[in-house]
């Protein structure tokens, strides 16, 4: 058997999240992959991943975003993974696709209508391949239910009841990162329900074509429900003693190195305070989806849940299935929830709890029937085990899957097209459409 040619990747956006990556090319995945290039507007953080990267001899190139063309040139880049801030994707994508580099790039594929539109025509154009890392369809939860959808056990799917919730230590920290802007981010409904809007295309086989949706900012903001009163700090790093939405970055290794220390280069604070002025995205969330083959979706997003997970409920002419997922039963107050905090915003430990516990249950029911528990195996690592199965194929490739779980740029292009258009109609008050191609319609 000839081996896998090594293949030569750069990554833009050295923040918390390409460390994955980076740590799959230093890792299972070193024989097949070589870190060439950083492209970030902050060097201090390519030079923590050139850290990473001394031991196994690689001194990768620094390159500032303006220069992300010349990079690809100058480094004979293979393959490009952004994992840059969502605003950037669409120029990053497209001048790759344009060069013939292909493209491996984090949710969502772009923020807004023009992202869209630019990223399905350099993709349409191009040679070269447009990856989307949708880790949350490799978790083994989610893909029992898509052979449970598949499998014909619920009939022709009617209706889909979607609950997402993020709890207080989670859900709280979109609102200090640069999430928090909606023009940076999208807000929720693109950065975060972007996973959520893929499972369900992908659950269903279906493509999006009409939204409409209400929400607003309830709880966090200066404004929000959840304000403990009094004056707060415009940084959580100066929270008092005990306060659960205080944040001290120097007691975690990553984020003291990427953020705390390299705020001198460009004046990027990760921990602005939850309450603080400035928030323009939406806390909570309320979506219809219509899809072309008429059934429909109600999806709800709370980022102020006590408990995190989610609820999954799929109507169908023969019956019904029911996901249910709790990734942390409840969060104690005080500091300790604080500390909870892992450095890619990723929640820690659950606690212990009986009446919640952590874990997932998939069950089935038919017309006339008892229910049934469909088993469910344990996935490993972040994102449900999503995270380790999802680098494999994009390091590797898919080779044959029957559950079709790596994600091309249509696939991208109608998850972002539902957060776009959930934007939209928050604005306007009215049902946006959306083209079979994930573009929305004027």
């Amino acid at each position: 058997m000839m081996a896998r040619p090594r293949r030569r990747y750069a990554i833009v956006g050295t923040g918390s999240r390409a460390g994955m990556y980076v740590d799959a090319m230093l890792g299972e995945h070193a024989d097949v992959a070589l870190p060439v290039a950083w492209c970030d507007t902050n060097d201090v953080r390519m030079t923590q991943y050139d850290e990473k990267v001394k031991a196994a001899g690689h001194a990768p190139a620094h390159y500032d975003p303006a220069d992300l063309s010349r990079m690809l040139t100058e480094q004979a880049v293979d393959v490009l993974v952004v994992t840059s801030p969502d605003h950037t994707h669409a120029s990053m994508v497209t001048q790759a696709l344009a060069a013939g580099v292909d493209v491996i790039c984090e949710k969502p594929l772009t923020i807004d209508a023009a992202g869209l539109r630019a990223i399905e025509a350099a993709a349409r154009e191009s040679s070269a391949r447009l990856i989307l890392t949708f880790n949350y369809r490799y978790s083994p939860r989610n893909s029992a239910l898509r052979e449970v959808i598949a499998s014909g056990a619920v009939g022709r799917v009617v209706s889909v009841n979607f609950e997402w919730m993020l709890d207080t230590v989670h859900g709280a920290d979109y609102f200090r990162r640069w999430h928090r802007d909606k023009s940076h981010s999208g807000g929720l409904a693109v950065h975060k329900a972007a996973h959520h809007f893929d499972l369900v295309n992908w659950w269903l086989d279906d493509i999006p074509s009409t939204v409409y949706a209400l929400g607003g900012l309830h709880f966090y903001g200066s404004d929000g429900a959840g304000h403990p009163g009094g004056s707060r700090p415009s940084l959580a790093r100066d929270a008092a003693a005990g306060d659960p939405y205080g944040l001290d970055m120097a007691e975690n290794d990553t984020m003291r190195q990427l953020f705390l220390m390299a705020e001198h280069a460009d004046g990027y604070h990760r921990d602005r305070d939850v309450f603080a002025p400035g928030v323009s995205i939406e806390d909570t969330l309320s979506v219809l989806v219509g899809y072309q083959s008429g059934a429909s979706m109600a999806y709800s997003l709370t980022a102020h849940s006590p408990w995190e997970g989610y609820r999954v409920s799929v109507n169908g002419t023969r019956g019904r299935a029911e996901l249910e997922v709790v990734e942390r039963s409840h969060v104690a107050g005080g500091a300790q929830a604080a500390r909870l905090l892992g450095p890619e915003g990723k929640s820690g430990p659950a606690e212990l709890d009986s009446v919640r516990p952590k874990g997932s249950r998939l069950t089935v029911q038919q017309h006339w029937e008892a229910a049934q528990e469909v088993p469910i195996s344990e996935g490993v690592g972040a994102h449900g085990g999503g995270d380790v199965l999802m680098l494999r194929e994009v390091f590797r490739g898919a080779g044959e899957d029957p559950l079709r779980r790596q994600a091309g740029y249509v696939d991208g292009l109608r998850s972002a097209a539902v957060g776009v258009a959930v934007n939209r109609s928050l604005a306007t008050g009215t049902p946006v459409r959306i083209a079979p191609a994930g573009l929305v319609e004027d």
